[in-house]
């Protein structure tokens, strides 16, 4: 068995070639068809209401299972269609079928879209950008649904001029525990609609959003800027997300940092044809990876072009940011990609489907995929400690702002004064992205995950940052509470019926694996 496995981690190019992306191009196919056929048969925006029924009428069944008896709600949503890293025990709750898959309404005069929570990223792009609108923020990921965003949350490279995703949710329509529909906005329900961002499905089932919109034009005009010098980077990442004080003036900002001294930062602005300016479709299979493309200009210098939008939003989903490397390491290479680059990306819900526990842990001890908010004045200590720990590279960063909503705002503290923009209600703070294979795993070198990952959190939690939650924490409760502000969220838990009908925020993801006992291994080692 360990030679198997070691010959299996040796060559696990060709066992992905070979086997992971046949079996995962089949795979989408299937649920394509699926999907296909539900939407066909019984899905209509029109029959919105009657499917919501549908769920109310589960949930009434489950209140007349005597209370001993009652197991906690959460959705018969497998796990391994989420994105997140963690794989909840589902099997230890009574499952509620949410199958809600409809673009409800369009409101073109107001800017919003009205959606179920099952559409995704890849379906609203398609539905909006015809028509000359995208989502204020629009993740990456083809496979993200809105819902799974707006119960935990979300940013992209426009979110230095708005915010993380939930800053762009306009209303949510949820049923409780008991059974009953109610909508949440500021002026309606206003503590659950402040408590619905990063609670993870934890105080009832969302069936409907409302979601702010932006015009936008046929093209982004990126402008490709590479820099050296970790504080030149820095300042110029700063002064471009407005954190000086001036409002941005770039639709889009975004940096990846190659090595502690070399990155590439990019601007984008909506844009018209521009017969001046070449054309690139970085989403077609041939094309390299948009992230080995981006690190050309460190060599080749400044350089501006056209992206078609969608194609622009969508840019790291063929190689799922850098995650595919680790898989492929082959698979930029110009002969892979001619041949067999359309069938990439490896599903994400293939990948989680098989995944064994074993298969679990050891992903687990020799990757990171971790995206970490923190203040972007802190940039450089956030680069030098992420290098101290992972020496993972590249790093993505993303400028965002993140608004103080004053006392009792959610699970989200407030940014601390000093990171306030001077006469704004808001901070700049930044995501780091960190993803792939540590560097002391590539050497073979000692390398404790959890100790990592640990420290990487007290860093945060020192300096006033917070993690997403879709990927595994490594924290304990204590930790965790003093990471998020979890007083609103306990008080809407129990005037919500949420206590003792669904699991708690923390319960829902926090790793089903030990990570405290896989430290001690390490240390043991």
């Amino acid at each position: 068995m360990g030679r198997l496995v070691e010959f299996l981690e040796t060559h696990r190019g060709l066992v992905v070639l070979f086997f992971c992306l046949p079996a995962s191009y089949i795979f989408n196919l299937f649920l394509t068809i699926r999907k296909t056929l539900h939407r066909f048969f019984f899905s209509s925006p029109t029959n919105h209401d009657s499917r919501v029924r549908a769920i109310q009428k589960q949930i009434q069944q489950w209140n007349k299972i005597p209370k001993d008896e009652r197991k906690l709600l959460c959705t018969a949503r497998p796990n391994w269609l989420s994105l997140s890293t963690t794989f909840y025990r589902k099997d230890l709750c009574h499952k509620i079928n949410v199958d809600l898959f409809d673009i409800l309404q369009l409101d073109e005069h107001n800017l919003t879209v009205r959606v179920e929570p099952m559409v995704t990223v890849g379906e609203i792009t398609q539905f909006l950008i015809p028509r000359g609108f995208t989502l204020a923020v629009t993740l990456e990921i083809a496979d993200a649904t809105l819902g799974g965003l707006a119960l935990g949350t979300g940013m992209t490279t426009h979110s230095h001029k708005v915010g993380l995703y939930h800053e762009t949710v306009v209303s949510y329509e949820v049923v409780l525990h008991d059974g009953s529909l109610v909508r949440a906005a500021k002026n309606e329900n206003a503590d659950l609609y402040k408590t619905l961002p990063w609670s993870h499905g934890s105080l009832g089932f969302l069936v409907a959003l409302t979601l702010r919109l932006v015009k936008v034009k046929p093209f982004i005009k990126m402008n490709y800027i590479p820099v050296e010098g970790k504080k030149n980077y820095c300042d110029m990442i700063r002064l471009l997300s407005g954190d000086s004080g001036d409002y941005p003036t770039e639709d889009y900002v975004e940096a990846t940092i190659y090595s502690p001294e070399r990155a590439v930062i990019m601007t984008g602005s909506y844009s018209d044809y521009d017969p001046n300016l070449p054309i690139n479709h970085v989403n077609r299979w041939y094309k390299p990876w948009f992230y080995k493309y981006v690190e050309t200009f460190l060599k080749k210098g400044k350089h501006t072009e056209l992206i078609p939008l969608r194609e622009y939003l969508l840019r790291h989903n063929r190689a799922i940011f850098w995650v595919v490397e680790s898989m492929i390491p082959f698979g930029n290479n110009p002969l892979f990609r001619l041949f067999f680059g359309w069938l990439l990306p490896p599903k994400p819900a293939f990948l989680k489907f098989t995944t064994t526990p074993g298969v679990r842990v050891y992903t687990f001890t020799r990757q990171v995929f971790q995206d970490i908010v923190l203040p972007i004045r802190k940039l450089e200590d956030q680069i030098d400690k992420s290098d101290e720990l992972f020496d993972a590279y590249p790093l993505l960063v993303y400028p965002c702002r993140v608004y103080d909503r004053g006392p009792a705002s959610g699970q989200l503290k407030a940014p601390r004064k000093e990171y306030i923009v001077e006469g704004t209600d808001y901070a700049m703070y930044n995501d780091l992205g960190i993803y792939g294979v540590p560097g002391y795993v590539k050497r073979k070198e000692r390398y404790n995950p959890v100790y990592a990952m640990r420290e990487m959190e007290k860093f945060t939690r020192d300096i006033g940052g917070f993690s997403f939650l879709y990927a595994d924490i490594f924290m304990t409760r204590e930790e965790f509470e003093e990471m998020f502000d979890l007083t609103l969220y306990e008080k809407v838990r129990r005037k919500y019926g949420a206590e003792g009908s669904f699991p708690h925020l923390y319960d829902k993801v926090k790793p089903e694996i030990d990570v405290f006992e896989v430290g001690q291994r390490f240390e043991i080692k």
